[in-house]
């Protein structure tokens, strides 16, 4: 049977078309930039420098990502990035996801004291030379453990997770599993995790991103050159990158040389610093509006 198809009023058809402009607009507002830092890392920095690089690449060159990936520093940076990465996102969740559970449990005669110690930690600390000795007096500066251990738990997404155990879960689901004997712990680990496929998505790429993107813990606490993170390798070779690019006003064939190529490095740590987390969040991203949208409706 042939399906009918309404038909489109003028003010529909007009309202589709704004519509798609506007999003084609702000669509091209947010991936030009990105796609011209691509094709400026591989352009010559003077055809860049002078606008002649708007839609493709001229002069190309691999230089930048040749000097990049030439420092062995990189390599041992990713290493470190990628453990921080994954054992603090398993170790963030580990610790959100059970208590927020609990925090949105009624029966739990406690939670709102202690909901207000996790909040009253959103708006006082203790401030940064405070937090420093603690942190040395744990043993923890200087160790792989300090991007982990102080940072388990992040009370804004504590309190995404919780309302969203409350609004999603209904009292009746935990009421059955309870008739048939089921623990809390186990109506947690088969029940309400299985469900909570989008929460963790969200929480665990927002955890991740900030793993990945960590750079001012390495720098206060972190001497040892083996243990710093991707951010602070990246860092290092801008700053060696502008020494390099200083020589431009020295003159000669090494200043054009620097004057050259200065910037495509420039352009090439951002694409290395950042192109990860790009792959990844296509494959999160259909998880986003369902599971943030959900945990901030208050039931």
């Amino acid at each position: 049977m042939e399906r009918i198809r309404p038909r489109l009023g003028g003010g529909e058809i007009l309202f589709r078309i704004v519509l798609v402009i506007v999003c084609a607009v702000i669509f091209l507002t947010i991936a030009y930039p990105l796609y011209f830092i691509i094709i400026a890392s591989v352009s010559d920095s003077t055809l860049v420098s002078t606008g002649k690089v708007l839609l493709f690449p001229k002069g190309t060159s691999f230089f930048g990502y040749g000097e990049i990936f030439k420092d062995e520093r990189i390599w041992t940076g990713y290493r470190n990035t990628l453990f921080y990465t994954s054992v603090g996102t398993l170790v963030n969740l580990l610790f959100t996801l059970p208590a927020a559970y609990v925090l949105s449990r009624k029966e739990f005669k406690a939670r709102k004291y202690i909901m207000f110690a996790f909040v009253f930690t959103m708006f006082f600390n203790g401030g940064l030379i405070p937090t420093y000795l603690l942190m040395k007096d744990l043993h923890l500066t200087n160790t792989p453990w300090v991007f982990i251990v102080p940072f388990s738990v992040n009370v804004f997404y504590l309190i995404i997770a919780r309302t969203f155990f409350e609004s999603t879960l209904p009292s009746e689901l935990y009421e059955a599993a309870a008739i048939d004997g089921c623990s809390h712990f186990v109506y947690f680990v088969k029940v309400a995790l299985p469900l909570s496929k989008a929460l963790i998505s969200v929480i665990g790429l927002y955890y991740l991103v900030g793993h990945w993107n960590d750079f001012f813990t390495a720098l206060i606490y972190i001497r040892d050159n083996e243990l710093k993170p991707l951010q602070i390798i990246l860092r290092d070779i801008l700053l060696s990158n502008q020494v390099f690019a200083s020589g431009a006003g020295t003159g000669g064939d090494s200043g054009g040389y620097a004057q050259k190529y200065a910037d495509q490095i420039k352009y090439g740590v951002i694409i290395v610093s950042t192109l990860p987390i790009l792959v990844l969040y296509p494959f999160l991203q259909k998880y986003f509006e369902k599971g943030v949208m959900i945990g901030s409706i208050k039931g």
